[in-house]
């Protein structure tokens, strides 16, 4: 069997160098310098050895270190998913029923509209912009703290009233099924019978499709388009109403 020491000379004679610059080596240090040829255990503890000998300390990773390390890693990794691509949201209330139930778990995609960039108002690019009907979270306007999700229904600009359980745009009825097969209540400041409103400008005007029993844009005005979080796709559980929300 051929000596370690001679296995491995030139790798060696490398960490040496290097320990020279840095006054101590790592122990991924080591292993990097051994490429693709992969050490046992039994061979790291022989090399660190040869290592101490020549005055080279290797400083090793505790079991604790490693996984603690793997913990702050998962949690930051989790954190950017979070931020920038899906977030894990749970119906908390009735005010969606029939679409969605309360204790519903979904997936939120805020690629579709672009990820807010934390701390500003900015967004990245999105896939697409928001359209009518579709089922969206946003940040509450009242506390900012809380989370709602709701389905849009007019954009900034565009005069909205409730006629007859209808929607009303503009003067025109929503055709869209998704909308029109909800039968809409007059409630509120923002949906009072034979009254319209007009959605200001960067703004967006949303409602729960429980009409009956939803605290939604009637009762407090309209929804800042930066406090959109994103578009819920798809229910994940329980897993007997696993689905996509949208066409």
């Amino acid at each position: 069997m051929i000596p370690i020491q001679e296995k491995y000379r030139t790798q060696i004679e490398a960490l040496v160098l290097l320990s020279k610059k840095k006054g101590h080596l790592s122990q991924e240090q080591v292993i990097e310098a051994f490429g693709n040829a992969s050490l046992s255990p039994e061979e790291f503890d022989q090399i660190s050895g040869i290592l101490k000998q020549s005055g080279i300390e290797v400083k090793v990773k505790s079991q604790l270190q490693e996984w603690v390390e793997s913990i702050i890693i998962a949690f930051i990794l989790a954190m950017f998913i979070r931020t920038f691509f899906i977030q894990a949201f749970k119906i908390p209330s009735g005010s969606m029923r029939p679409t969605l139930l309360e204790g519903d778990r979904l997936m939120v995609n805020k690629l579709r509209y672009g990820p807010q960039i934390p701390f500003t108002e900015k967004r990245l690019p999105g896939t697409s912009k928001p359209q009518r009907g579709d089922i969206v979270v946003f940040v509450f306007p009242g506390d900012p703290k809380r989370d709602f999700i709701k389905r849009l229904v007019a954009f900034g600009g565009e005069r909205v009233e409730i006629k007859s359980g209808e929607i009303i745009i503009n003067d025109q009825p929503i055709e869209d099924p998704v909308i029109k097969n909800i039968f809409y209540y007059n409630r509120g400041d923002y949906g009072k019978l034979d009254e319209s409103i007009t959605v200001p400008e960067g703004y967006v005007y949303v409602l729960g499709d429980n009409s009956g029993s939803s605290h939604d844009s009637r009762f407090w005005g309209y929804v800042p388009e930066v406090n959109i979080i994103g578009r819920a796709e798809f229910i994940y559980w329980p897993l007997d109403r696993m689905r996509f929300l949208h066409r």
